[in-house]
């Protein structure tokens, strides 16, 4: 191949040759390649039998054309314009056709030519049927019973009359015996199942009187808690009754004792506060403190008012100078 080729040349005599340098066989790998564009390094076979243009299996059944056959070309012409309309019509029908919906779960779409005319399916592979006769089946005979062989010796005894027993006088006392203890269990279960129901009665007597006393019993303790109750609160209210007279009285025989207290104590204590000075007349007290204060404002008031005219009569002058000034320009 002429892209392994290392060297290429011509020898003495003028014949051309080549040769390529010798490489060891790659390691195949595990899983086939997809890519078709592998180059031819990769894809090249160190064993003969995996080359795909080596043929495997039986050649037998193939369809093998003479050598000297040769195509017809016209045949051959038709072929190829029939596989052309039919690839455009196809590309057609995929670009302007209608777009059929993805199928359902667990369904799958078919195609099915629904045109006019039916289109000729040219890439059809021949088909030949073969017959071949085959001899009939025989039914299989029976399998025999399988009788194993007797071995060792016969033995035989002889039994005279009367050597057996009598069936019908010996079982008597074994049926009395059986019927006796049947009937005798019998009555032991019935006098068992009378006395479980018996006790089945009275437990439920008993649970019924139970349930009635503990109904009447949580009936007399709620009784019993609601007195209780109505008690402590009876208790509490008489309490707080007597503690507000308690007070009541308290704040009365108080409230006397201080009007008894203060009737002759308040004269004298007003006049001693007098003397002392801690009543007054403001005004009378508070005469040299004032005139002082209203001199200042005053004075305030005037300086402000002088300030204002000052400021009045610099406006009127800046005014007057102004207007001068406009009238000697005018001229």
């Amino acid at each position: 191949m002429a892209s392994n080729l290392q060297a290429q040349h011509e020898t003495q005599s003028g014949v051309y040759t080549f040769s390529s340098r010798p490489r060891a066989v790659p390691n195949r790998t595990k899983y086939r390649q997809t890519d078709p564009l592998l180059n031819e390094e990769q894809s090249s076979y160190g064993n003969i039998m995996y080359d795909r243009r080596v043929v495997r299996g039986n050649t037998y059944a193939q369809h093998i054309l003479p050598i000297t056959s040769q195509p017809d070309p016209v045949e051959f012409l038709k072929q190829q314009e029939a596989r052309r309309r039919a690839m455009s019509r196809k590309r057609l029908k995929e670009q302007f056709g209608p777009k059929t919906p993805e199928p359902l779960e667990g369904r799958k779409n078919i195609d099915l030519q629904t045109e006019m005319y039916l289109e000729e399916l040219s890439d059809r592979i021949e088909e030949v049927s073969v017959e071949c006769q085959t001899d009939m089946f025989l039914d299989k005979p029976d399998t025999p019973l399988f009788i194993p062989a007797k071995t060792g010796r016969d033995a035989a005894t002889q039994i005279e009359e009367g050597e057996l027993f009598d069936f019908d006088v010996e079982v008597q006392p074994v049926l009395q015996v059986l019927v006796g203890k049947t009937i005798e269990q019998a009555l032991l279960e019935v006098l068992e199942e009378e006395e479980l129901a018996n006790l089945r009665a009275q437990q439920q007597t008993f649970k019924e009187i139970r349930d009635a006393e503990l109904v009447e019993v949580q009936r007399l303790e709620e009784r019993e808690r609601r007195l209780r109750v109505e008690k402590e609160n009876r208790i509490k209210q008489q309490k707080a009754v007597l503690e507000k007279e308690k007070e009541t009285a308290d704040k009365i025989a108080a409230r006397a004792f201080a009007q008894q207290y203060l009737s002759d104590l308040l004269p004298s204590v007003y006049s001693n506060l007098r003397d002392c000075g801690y009543f007054y007349d403001p005004v009378q007290r508070g005469k040299p403190k004032f005139l002082p204060w209203l001199m200042q404002e005053v004075s305030n008031a005037l300086e402000q008012k002088y300030v204002a005219r000052t400021v009045l009569d610099m406006l009127i002058q800046d005014v007057t100078n102004q207007r001068f000034e406009a009238f000697q320009v005018q001229e």
